[in-house]
């Protein structure tokens, strides 16, 4: 915090400090700084919401650059990954796709050395179908891909595929430096402290200004959310900051609140809580039971791939249950498999997991998809052909339903492309917002005096200002909100002992000095 630190250089009654929102003078019209705080109600919340606003913005908008630069650049990333990735993703052969076993077979030939374990086949003429390998060279949730031509049965290249998203090199490189900064998990703490105080200065700028508003003598509903073309000076600085606000702050907390489900600390209270609500996403039971449980390649040998059904009776004991089944088994099955999806209504872009042990069935589950609002899944006895169990979008919680929305809305992924300019515009706006939060703290500097550099903060003692009632509702407010969410309680409690030493400092300088002038002789009569 190099902004609060600085503050004892200055030789002032008062610390200096650094503050982005400054709606702290609604009636000021003339464009000149004010050189006092304007007067409040002794019970009034104003004077609290201008300190809290002023701590969020000291705290957070270095931090809050940062994601939002990273966050627009990813919000595009997956329309840029299909520029990027073009020849791999797509291709212009024309013909009958070759089935689904035999484009596998073509990529396990090209990795002999590396295990299958799932498969996106392509869902329109004209895409690759990616089959995907467990690497072991590879970091945590990153496998790797080969895009098989589905109709010539040639590799398009190979890339790195991350997480269940599947993202490619550039998007997972944009992905990580806007979760840690490519820093690791020490780095996670710069987005989850973003993100842990991005709705509280939302929220508290969005009642500021309309207090702001509430204030004056004349007005018009149309204020709140349009520019003032006749204001000039820091007026005009506060109004555009003010408006852009009011534009944007319900797009602030919703990044705020669904970021935090990515968190570190407040995530794992998030999944805790999901959990014992019983609002986690519904997944399917893979496990087989009774005859469906034969290892592959005993059974049904009249569907697709049965030589393949066979291929290795000599390889295991037909009945030792810890021999892990034939990934060319497997294989030979996924045809079968992906109708018997299909015919259930699971179509449209899915990935197939394909068993790494006998006992254990596939699933074929729909991906996210622009436009796509559900997300179905089954899980089908490679042997015989049956789904044993299925996960339908429409019997999962609301809750579990609006988290993959929401997820789905963060990544720029829900509304295509609309979603994705939704998002870019909306990161541009955030780093608008705080450079004019600047600007007012630079405009609101003293012009007459060199005393000081800067902008006067609100004052301090905003909570001496409200009943105890009010004061013992903040606190508890505050602690549970610091329990959820801990790096926000954590950082606050830091930024308030900060602030509190260095007024106490303050205070002490002051009275130093009033003790000196009390002791030095008067003049002679």
């Amino acid at each position: 915090m190099p902004f609060v630190l600085c503050a004892c250089h200055f030789r002032h009654e008062r610390p200096f400090h650094v503050t982005l929102p400054d709606l702290s003078h609604p009636g000021d019209t003339t464009g000149s700084p004010p050189t006092t705080d304007p007067p409040t109600s002794p019970h009034s919340w104003q004077p609290l919401l201008r300190r809290l606003h002023f701590y969020a913005g000291v705290l957070v908008a270095p931090f809050l650059v940062v994601a939002a630069v990273t966050g627009g650049l990813y919000a595009i990333a997956p329309s840029l990954e299909q520029l990027v990735y073009r020849d791999q993703l797509h291709t212009d052969s024309a013909g009958d796709a070759r089935p689904l076993a035999e484009q596998v077979g073509a990529a396990t030939r090209l990795r002999p050395d590396l295990t299958v374990s799932a498969v996106r086949p392509g869902a329109r003429a004209g895409d690759t179908t990616r089959v995907l390998f467990d690497d072991p060279s590879l970091g945590e949730s990153q496998r790797l891909a080969v895009f098989i031509d589905p109709v010539t049965l040639e590799s398009r290249g190979e890339l790195t595929s991350y997480g269940s998203s599947a993202s490619l090199p550039l998007r997972t490189w944009l992905s990580v430096a806007h979760r840690n900064l490519h820093l690791g998990e020490p780095g996670r703490v710069y987005s989850e402290l973003a993100a842990s105080w991005l709705w509280v200065i939302a929220l508290g700028g969005l009642a500021l200004w309309i207090s702001a508003y509430r204030a004056r003598k004349k007005r018009r509903i149309a204020d709140l959310a349009a520019f003032d073309r006749t204001a000039t000076g820091r007026t005009r600085t506060r109004n555009r900051h003010g408006v852009i606000g009011i534009w944007i702050a319900l797009g602030l907390v919703f990044l705020s609140a669904t970021g935090l489900t990515w968190s570190k600390f407040a995530g794992d209270n998030v999944s805790d809580l999901r959990t014992a609500l019983n609002w986690t996403t519904p997944a399917v039971d893979t496990a087989l039971t009774g005859s469906s449980s034969a290892p592959a390649g005993h059974g049904d040998h009249s569907a697709h791939g049965g030589q393949g059904d066979h291929g290795d009776h000599g390889a295991r004991g037909d009945n030792d249950p810890d021999v892990p089944m034939s990934p060319t088994a497997s294989v030979a099955q996924l045809d079968r498999v992906v109708d018997t999806a299909r015919e259930a209504g699971v179509d449209g872009n899915v990935e197939v997991s394909i068993p790494a042990a006998p006992g254990t069935a596939f699933t074929v589950a729909q991906t996210r998809q622009p436009w796509q609002f559900a997300q179905d899944s089954v899980a089908v006895d490679g042997t015989t052909g049956r789904v044993v169990d299925e996960s339908r979008f429409a019997d999962w919680p609301l809750a579990a339903k609006l988290s993959t929305w929401g997820i789905a809305l963060h990544m720029g992924i829900l509304f295509g492309w609309v979603n994705q300019v939704a998002l870019l515009l909306l990161a541009v706006a955030l780093v608008v917002l705080i450079v004019r939060g600047y600007q007012m703290w630079w405009q609101r500097r003293p012009r007459r005096t060199g005393r000081r550099a800067v902008g006067r903060p609100p004052v301090r003692g905003a909570l001496r200002r409200l009943p105890a009632p009010a004061v013992v509702a903040v606190a508890v407010i505050a602690l549970a909100v610091g329990y959820v969410v801990p790096l926000l309680g954590v950082s606050l409690l830091v930024f308030l002992i900060i602030d509190a030493g260095l007024g106490l400092r303050a205070r002490r300088r002051v009275a130093s000095a009033a003790g000196r002038t009390v002791r030095a002789p008067g003049p002679d009569r």
